[in-house]
């Protein structure tokens, strides 16, 4: 991401970096001065702002340049004065066409081709132009450059927290597909069926509805307040990178699987025990809620680590004590098909639960330290 156009900062002293502008360097961001002043004011505020001044490229060089020197002058400066509006315009062009995602900033009727090109137009709220505050895209209210890379540091927060929950609900999801999917077939194989003569199926299709409803609302919700502020130490993602990308779909593939094969594991498990099918089956309806609300967790690990979240933490939690009630509550017990369980199976699932927490952890740290 490259901005152009510098707001008004905080005048620091000659030597140090405005936070906001190291920040932006931080996170992959290139910034850019473009003024129609003199090459000297130009390298003066530069300095200030801690760009290079090194290399002033003015609007003469750049009628100068021939095809390509423009992509040069691009990537050896920084800081461009004299610059008049065709030219930042063609600027902008330089950079798309090198594959850059560039935002501009802007406050004079001057600036709003340019503005207008970009991708992002961010115009002055304060002290621009009303032609500069129509074309753009955002409007800042305070003018401040901060503002700008406190915005990018949200949408990069969304974003993670986006992929939290996408990876959250898509392991899970899956494993209760492949818990279903397997458990009919191998209960099709064995000859098992219902009492009224039915298939034998690991879920019933109200216990389906309620871990669905419990497990994907409350923490669901509460991984939309995580906070990384890590991201804005990661490089920029590529406009068309996908949003589940390569350690994503290895954690939903494993997790899910695990937690599957864990669920298989306790319907072959509990029978041998001296349980019936039915306290087999609400055993695992039991372990695939309680472990699912546990893979908030690990979904939230990426290459970035949240701070941590107490409303997740409560979400879990309640989540775990409602899962408890509808079992010994006799109402909701009847309609979840018989969920109460004496405690030597509360004491199993328990220990599943945490089995498939710390395996999908595992995975998930595997996953990003090898995509690192």
């Amino acid at each position: 991401l490259t901005m152009l156009g510098l707001v008004h900062l905080w005048d620091p002293p000659r030597d140090e970096v405005p936070p906001a502008v190291a920040a932006a360097q931080a996170a992959g961001i290139r910034v850019v001065l473009i003024t129609g002043d003199h090459p000297a004011t130009a390298g003066a505020v530069a300095s200030m702002v801690g760009l290079p001044a090194t290399a002033v490229t003015t609007g003469d060089d750049l009628d100068r340049a021939v095809d390509g020197a423009v992509q040069a002058r691009l990537r050896t400066s920084q800081v461009f004065a004299r610059v008049r509006p065709e030219q930042k315009l063609a600027l902008v062009e330089a950079l798309q066409r090198s594959g850059e995602i560039v935002a501009m900033t802007g406050d004079g009727v001057n600036d709003a081709p340019a503005l207008k090109k970009s991708d992002i137009g961010v115009a002055m709220g304060m002290r621009g132009s009303d032609v500069s505050r129509e074309v753009a895209d955002l409007v800042l209210l305070d003018d401040n450059f901060a503002t700008i890379v406190g915005a990018v540091e949200e949408g990069r927060s969304i974003y993670e927290n986006v992929q939290s929950f996408l990876r959250f609900l898509f392991s899970t999801n899956l494993s209760e597909v492949l818990l279903v999917a397997g458990g009919a077939a191998a209960a099709f194989a064995l000859g098992m069926r219902e009492a009224d003569g039915g298939p034998l199926l690991p879920l019933t299709a109200a216990q389906i509805l309620w871990i669905n409803l419990v497990t994907d609302g409350l923490p669901a919700l509460a991984l939309a307040l995580d906070r990384t502020p890590g991201v804005m130490r990661q490089p920029p993602r590529p406009p068309a990178a996908p949003l589940l990308d390569r350690p994503s779909l290895q954690f939903v593939a494993g997790a899910g699987a695990l937690k599957a094969l864990l669920a298989l594991g306790l319907l072959a498990l509990v029978p041998q025990l001296g349980y019936d099918t039915a306290a087999a089956r609400a055993t695992a309806f039991h372990f695939m809620a309680i472990g699912q609300l546990l893979y908030t967790y690990p979904a939230r690990r990426s290459a970035t680590q949240p701070l941590p979240n107490t409303v997740l933490h409560g979400a879990v939690a309640a989540g775990v004590a409602i899962q408890v009630l509808a079992a010994w509550v006799p109402v909701t017990s009847t309609l979840l098909g018989g969920a109460w369980l004496p405690w030597p199976l509360w004491l199993l699932v328990a220990g599943m639960a945490l089995v498939s927490w710390a395996g999908a952890e595992s995975l998930a740290r595997i996953v990003w330290r090898a995509a690192r």
